[in-house]
């Protein structure tokens, strides 16, 4: 599957809080996943149809409800990998480093945010993409899920929809997961 840059800077800014261009992103992202790739367009036609007339003021809960007030939730990749440990900052270092030498300006949000992991999967080769996916961003995406699972939230077909996309196979060259340190060690 081509990895689409403009399908992950879409749902970087969906996974972001919502500001009024929110009802467009969320239609080109439709658009975009329906031709791309459509197994996965299901699933975030479920979140569309939810959210299509809501107000900004009722997203901006949603979002607040579901991300913010929700630790199981956060978007925050690090978090969900280290905590509090001192390895969350060297991560968090590690991904500013990636940010700026692949060109994604950071926002508000921390290095470690969705919403600025996913626009580099756009810019990333496919070798690289593999690392930080099968390492990092998908044992995170997969506790998110987790904490969204049956709760009757929106955002679960998003995380869904991320997932399919940054899903990779997690092996190395000899069949085995590399730990996260290895990963570390070459990304430096």
């Amino acid at each position: 599957m081509a990895r689409c840059a403009e399908l992950y800077n879409l749902l970087g800014q969906l996974l972001s809080y919502p500001r009024e261009e929110y009802p467009g992103l969320v239609a080109r992202c439709r658009e975009l996943l329906r031709r791309e790739i459509p197994e996965a367009a299901g699933p975030f036609d479920t979140f569309a149809d939810r959210v299509n007339g809501m107000s900004l003021e009722e997203l901006e809960e949603l979002f607040t409800r579901t991300f913010d007030l929700n630790p199981v939730c956060c978007l925050e990749v690090g978090w969900h990998l280290y905590g509090e440990d001192y390895n969350r900052g060297a991560f968090m270092v590690k991904m500013r480093q990636l940010l700026r030498s692949h060109g994604v300006e950071e926002m508000i949000e921390l290095p470690d945010h969705l919403s600025h992991l996913l626009p580099l999967f756009g810019r990333l080769d496919e070798q690289e993409a593999m690392r930080l996916s099968g390492s990092f961003v998908l044992p995170a995406l997969k506790k998110m899920e987790e904490g969204l699972s049956g709760k009757n939230n929106p955002y679960e077909e998003v995380l869904r929809v991320v997932l399919r996309l940054v899903e990779v196979p997690a092996l190395d060259s000899a069949g085995s997961r590399p730990d996260q340190t290895e990963i570390s060690r070459k990304e430096e």
